[in-house]
């Protein structure tokens, strides 16, 4: 089988990895679109001494089970469901879980690959590939709305106009919010929907100024205290990127102005499929690139360039999978 391999900061396109075997209660799919995120360009720079297949962001055919024949998309935490975190019904949290080309099982960025058939969800008619792609990060960017619940009227300011900030902007705004985007591209407001306003540099912004909510999802840890700083008193900062590198924080002004932190990961694929589905999260602007699975290692270099938004690594109709 073909992959991409990550081990010791390199890459390297094999062609000679064991294909996923069959085992119960787990599915094989054979992979068609796959998404390159933030985590897959840290995993390639040494982060979580990453070793195997990376690709968590994709879609493909369920070769068997209930979906056999259809396009899925799949959850990325395959959970023990035995333990006490699982039994409360909080999957994504279990402690012996391992995490789809990320932590214990191997990634996407190959032809094949295997998850439990309780994470696949099966692609709308219509929603097409480079699209459903899209499925994990526009679920994440959907759990803030799914934690804090209707933000109807709600001032948010999300801080990272890159891949996750600009879905986080437009769950957002379908979610009822007023959305000011901060982030170093300004002309990426352009296809945003009303209810969204780019605001430029988040270093620019005028003194004074504060939000009921500010999601920081830029990935800087060095954004933190000033993202505490613009949250009003007793509102909420969600914090929606793991950096790699350790930040500091003062949380003085966390009692002072007695602001909720929230920590925010994976969220609900259906809903973001349904969004997908009817326009509220639009992900094709943000499509660069598409490159074929040989060329994944050339993908992963543009993907990794300033500025760059999603490329995609496609493994059907490849001829119309060429780098643009």
């Amino acid at each position: 089988m073909r992959g991409l391999w990550i081990e010791d900061g390199e890459l390297q396109l094999r062609d000679n990895l064991p294909e996923p075997g069959k085992s119960p209660g787990e599915v094989r799919v054979r992979v068609s679109t796959t998404g390159i995120c933030a985590t897959d360009l840290a995993l390639w720079r040494g982060y979580m001494n990453f070793k195997g297949v990376p690709g968590h962001e994709f879609v493909g055919v369920a070769l068997e089970g209930p979906l056999a024949g259809k396009r899925v998309v799949g959850e990325i935490n395959s959970a023990c469901g035995r333990c006490a975190t699982c039994r409360a019904g909080r999957p994504n949290h279990c402690p012996q879980r391992d995490v789809l080309g990320i932590l214990g099982r191997h990634g996407a960025f190959a032809e094949m690959l295997r998850l439990p058939q309780a994470n696949l969800h099966a692609v709308p008619d219509g929603l097409s590939n480079a699209a459903a792609a899209f499925a994990e990060p526009a679920a994440a960017a959907l759990r803030i709305t799914e934690q804090l619940g209707p933000q109807t009227g709600v001032r948010a300011l999300v801080l990272g106009d890159g891949r996750l900030g600009l879905l986080c902007a437009q769950a957002l705004s379908a979610g009822g919010a007023r959305v000011d985007l901060a982030g170093r591209h300004p002309e990426r407001g352009s296809w945003l929907g009303q209810g969204i306003a780019h605001r430029g540099l988040p270093e620019d912004l005028q003194a004074g100024l504060s939000w009921d909510l500010v999601v920081e999802a830029s990935g800087d840890p060095n954004l933190l205290e000033s993202a505490l700083g613009w949250v009003r008193p007793c509102g909420t900062l969600v914090l929606k990127t793991t950096a790699e590198r350790p930040a500091t924080l003062d949380f003085a002004p966390l009692v002072v102005n007695e602001i909720r932190l929230l920590g925010s990961r994976c969220g609900p694929f259906d809903q973001a499929l349904l969004a997908l589905s009817d326009g509220r999260m639009q992900v094709e602007p943000m499509i660069e690139a598409r490159f074929t699975l040989e060329q994944a290692p050339a993908a992963f270099e543009r993907a990794a360039t300033g500025g760059v938004l999603k490329i995609l690594v496609d493994q059907e109709d490849q001829e119309e999978s060429q780098p643009r």
